[in-house]
């Protein structure tokens, strides 16, 4: 098929993609509560993609049709029951006094949404910092002063990039445990004691992700990602020990992308001081324009210290709508993961031998990653591997493109950031 005829198919066949309702379902017993997600109407009849909770606690999703005039319920009970059963969970136990940081750019609307579910939280003690990173109006300093004084500190980062306004957030908490999430998130209630709970249960954790679900599937855009995976991570637990490399994960700790997201991530606030937070010359906003999550867990890895990954402390995230955004993402993503790695080296040279021997996998890791992916059966959006949609050619593409930019992306930052340096001082 010519490259015209192929891009027109693919053009397509993404705007054939329909709507998902999100919902989320709690089964208690023989009963059973369905509601919405954040933000979205009533279910109805059509195409559900279901959180399943067993006692208030995530323990996988479904995809399933809801007929015209059926009780959607009913009908979607009765499919997560044939698919989960029971569950026994012990209770998080107690967790330290955490901060939360979140970093946002001229974007009041979609932060008040952030920070009201952050403000609901069950977590006994913790604070919440707001990092205002290279502000060009005082709309979000504003919000903060009008609705927020009380409960929320604010701090001003000038130099932009989503690293630089986390270290800025870094120095400002006061928590044992730092937290980071986006503005375009909706927190569930228990996200933060989830989250903040595994460091008091493990003296030598350093970090710990969690589950990122999407709040809504109304775009083409939204439904493709999350076909592909998303940012979820799935529904088991996994404690990652640097000490006990992990026979199933010949690339690690470099293929940071398993462990989680910078939407979702907490630290041990010293571990992570004590690494120099994140490296300022990655992350959106810098020429790098990604990877500075990836690079905040490899350096704590590095440093010895345990990675946890638990699927109870949800976030909703809010996915880009368009195609544009599409384009714009997988660049950034590829840009951002070989950026990442090139910050590691620089930044931890004692990590290029064990880099060097990885690389022949490495580079089998990235065709895969960046292979055009066709559909293999039926699917639940947030499943790994797992297609209801073809992806493009064209993002497959644009993500080798970014690989192949971004040490390039972060050597420019790095200049970037001395010049500013120089012009400050």
């Amino acid at each position: 098929m010519a490259r015209s005829a192929r891009a027109q198919e693919e053009i397509r066949r993404f705007l054939d993609i329909g709507a998902v309702q999100v919902a989320e379902l709690e089964l208690d017993g023989d009963q059973a509560a369905l509601r919405p997600g954040p933000g979205s109407p009533p279910v109805t009849h059509g195409e559900v993609f279901v959180l399943v909770r067993r006692g208030g606690r995530p323990v996988g999703t479904l995809l399933g049709r809801v007929p015209e005039g059926a009780d959607p319920r009913a009908v979607l009970a009765e499919r997560a029951r044939a698919e989960y059963g029971p569950a026994v969970f012990g209770g998080p136990g107690e967790p330290p006094f955490t901060s939360v940081v979140v970093a946002t750019r001229e974007r009041a609307g979609q932060l008040a949404r952030a920070l009201d579910s952050l403000l609901a939280q069950d977590h006994p003690r913790f604070e919440v910092v707001v990092v205002d990173n290279a502000p060009v109006t005082n709309e979000t300093r504003e919000l903060i002063e009008r609705k927020y004084a009380e409960r929320v500190r604010y701090v001003r980062e000038p130099v932009p990039g989503l690293a630089g306004a986390h270290n800025a957030g870094l120095d400002a908490v006061h928590g044992e445990v730092v937290a980071f999430t986006d503005d375009d998130v909706v927190a569930d209630p228990r996200w933060l004691t989830e989250l903040s709970a595994p460091f008091a249960a493990d003296a030598g954790l350093g970090c710990c992700t969690g589950l990122i679900l999407p709040a809504r599937l109304t775009t083409p855009a939204q439904v493709l990602l999350e076909s592909h995976g998303g940012f979820a991570k799935g529904f088991t637990p996994r404690t990652y020990d640097p000490a006990r490399p992990p026979g199933d994960e010949p690339l690690f700790p470099f293929t940071a992308g398993r462990f989680g997201s910078g939407a979702n991530m907490a630290f041990r606030t010293a571990v992570l001081r004590s690494v120099g937070g994140f490296d300022p010359a990655t992350g959106a906003g810098t020429a790098a324009r990604g990877g500075d999550d990836l690079y905040g867990f490899v350096r704590v890895l590095a440093q010895g210290h345990r990675l946890r990954y638990t699927p109870y402390a949800l976030v909703w995230h809010h996915h880009r709508e368009t195609w544009r955004d599409l384009e714009t993402q997988a660049y950034g993503y590829g840009a951002g993961l070989t950026a990442y790695l090139t910050a590691v080296l620089v930044n931890r040279p004692a990590l290029l031998p064990a880099f060097l021997a990885r690389l022949p996998r490495g580079l089998a890791h990235a065709r895969t990653l960046t292979a055009v992916r066709e559909t293999e059966g039926g699917g639940t959006p947030g499943d790994h591997d797992v297609r209801t949609h073809p992806w493009p050619r064209r993002l497959s593409r644009l993500q080798r493109r970014g690989m192949l930019y971004g040490p390039v992306g972060y050597l420019k930052a790095r200049r970037a950031l001395r010049a500013t340096s120089r012009d400050g001082s």
